[in-house]
């Protein structure tokens, strides 16, 4: 068909231009044929087949009424380009099945009866049954391509807006896996950081009770405040980028199950430690690393809480092996003075959301005796 060759007569020229060509060029290619058919002598037969080869300058905004203008050109002129293009117009402007069969019947039969209808004549049975088939390609073809290049255009059009899609789900994966980090980065920070500075409180408050030097009380005084104001500096950038997220991967390296009873010595506190699990069962990393920050947090708590307390730390498992993590803590001991450490608020909900991540559970309330308990159970594959 004529316009995939306008298509690349125009495909390097500016938009505007472009648009001129695929418009004016099969205007001209039907004026020629016109003109070849019928003869340089003016007539009926000119007349029809030029006002048709002109009406293709409207084709796109009027395609029904340009291709009704074309019939009496191959009707009476015998042109065959002014209604194949028109027809081929239609196919990719109106997609209609209904329409495209009714304006191919039309072209056909314009295009098997002679001019004028009495010299139809079916002597020649030959004759008429390849002027039928040839009119019925004549109608088919341009609406087969005009389906073709609809269906191509539509192609395209999907294509280019599967293509946006996946630019947007990847920015999207990439502003998740951002705020993922973030999440997990924060959970880190207050666990380790937290704990750290808790401890180094405690002990500057233990220094300012028992020396005798002034120096000495005024420093370590110095320290409680820069303990306390990091952990206020902390708790605002904790909840800052504890904006969103879930664990799908944790910072290494990491502590394991194997690292409790050495925070438990440098926890400064009052800790039974007991430990019933069978060493030989394996536990993914990530159960073990959930275990040890649960314990972590529950005895910066205690510490922060519950000065003087003592602390029970006790690990366990049923018989489904899953891991049981229990830290219960009794009354503060009014002689102790509270460290004044400052509270985040994402402690507790870091490790209750830390254990469902792993499909296990957390509880954490305040006891009857004036104490508080930490219990958590976790999966042998989190």
């Amino acid at each position: 068909m004529t316009a995939p060759a306008g298509l690349r007569l125009g495909s390097r020229l500016p938009p505007r231009a472009r648009t001129a060509v695929l418009l004016v060029v099969p205007v001209l290619i039907a004026a020629l044929d016109a003109v070849l058919v019928n003869g340089p002598g003016l007539g009926l037969d000119l007349g029809v087949s030029l006002v048709a080869a002109v009406a293709l300058l409207w084709r796109r905004r009027f395609p029904l009424t340009v291709f009704a203008v074309t019939l009496p050109g191959i009707y009476i002129g015998y042109i065959w380009f002014a209604p194949m293009i028109a027809l081929y117009t239609v196919a990719t402007l109106r997609p209609d099945r209904r329409l495209l069969v009714g304006a191919a019947a039309l072209l056909a039969v314009a295009h098997f009866l002679p001019y004028p209808i009495s010299e139809l004549s079916f002597d020649d049975r030959r004759e008429v049954a390849l002027q039928f088939v040839d009119a019925c390609v004549t109608a088919a073809t341009p609406v087969a391509l005009g389906l073709l290049t609809r269906t191509r255009r539509e192609l395209a059009s999907r294509l280019d807006e599967l293509t946006r899609s996946r630019a947007r789900e990847d920015r999207l994966l990439a502003d998740q896996v951002l705020a993922t980090e973030r999440a997990r980065l924060a959970r880190e920070m207050h666990d380790v950081v937290a704990h750290q500075v808790s401890l180094i409180s405690l002990q500057a408050g233990a220094v300012q009770i028992s020396t005798g030097d002034a120096q000495a009380r005024e420093g370590t005084r110095r320290i409680r405040e820069l303990s306390v104001r990091t952990l206020e500096e902390l708790r605002h950038m904790v909840g800052i980028l504890r904006a969103a997220g879930a664990d799908t991967e944790e910072l290494t390296p990491q502590p394991r199950l194997a690292d409790l009873p050495r925070l438990i010595e440098l926890s400064a506190l009052d800790v039974s430690y007991e430990n019933t699990c069978d060493a030989r069962t394996a536990r993914s990393e990530a159960v073990e690393r959930a275990a040890f920050r649960t314990v972590q947090e529950a005895l910066t708590n205690a510490r922060k809480h519950a000065p003087g307390a003592h602390v029970r730390v006790r690990l366990a498992e049923d018989v489904a092996e899953t891991l049981l993590v229990e830290i219960r803590n009794g009354p503060p001991d009014a002689a102790v003075p509270a460290p004044g450490l400052p509270g985040g608020g994402h402690g507790l909900v870091g490790l209750r959301e830390r254990a469902q991540s792993l499909g296990g559970t957390l509880e954490a309330h305040a006891t009857r005796e004036g104490g508080f308990v930490v219990r958590a159970g976790f999966p042998r594959e989190g």
